[in-house]
């Protein structure tokens, strides 16, 4: 008597999650490498920052297009053995993003810093108007 194993149509996609993600599939991110991107507003600067673990300043780009930050970077490593003239190891990294401005930022002012894998730029932004104090004034005479 041979047991019967049911077919599972799912099963090749599922070992695909535990593979890429691990067990716990419905949270991705714990195994998952992303970049963190914070942005957020403080003394009157927008501020950006990238976290880019084993990313140089050479290996960074940044520019002020249509509106938008642009940070993108891009490393590549290639580990060779000379005497048998093949490659080892061969890997790259890219990282993307694109962030709105708003109309008050002054892109001329724009400052970027690159310390411990931790990209900082800080746009300043004008000061918003101070707001228009009206009279108020009596009709009664």
């Amino acid at each position: 008597m041979s047991n019967l194993v049911k077919w599972d149509p799912f099963a090749e996609l599922s070992a695909l999650q535990k593979q890429f993600f691990g067990d716990n599939w419905t949270t991705p991110i714990k195994a998952v490498n992303i970049p963190t991107t914070d942005v957020y507003t403080k003394d009157n600067q927008l501020m950006v920052e990238a976290h880019l673990p084993n990313f140089e300043q050479k290996d960074i780009n940044i520019q002020v297009d249509e509106g938008a930050l642009v940070i993108s970077a891009e490393r590549h490593e290639k580990e060779e053995d000379k005497d048998k003239k093949y490659v080892v190891r061969e890997s790259s990294s890219s990282f993307y993003r694109r962030v709105a401005l708003p109309k008050r930022a002054d892109a001329d002012k724009i400052d970027a810093h690159l310390d411990d894998g931790v990209l900082r730029v800080a746009i300043p932004l004008t000061p918003l108007p101070e707001p228009k104090k009206i009279a108020i004034s009596s009709t009664k005479k």
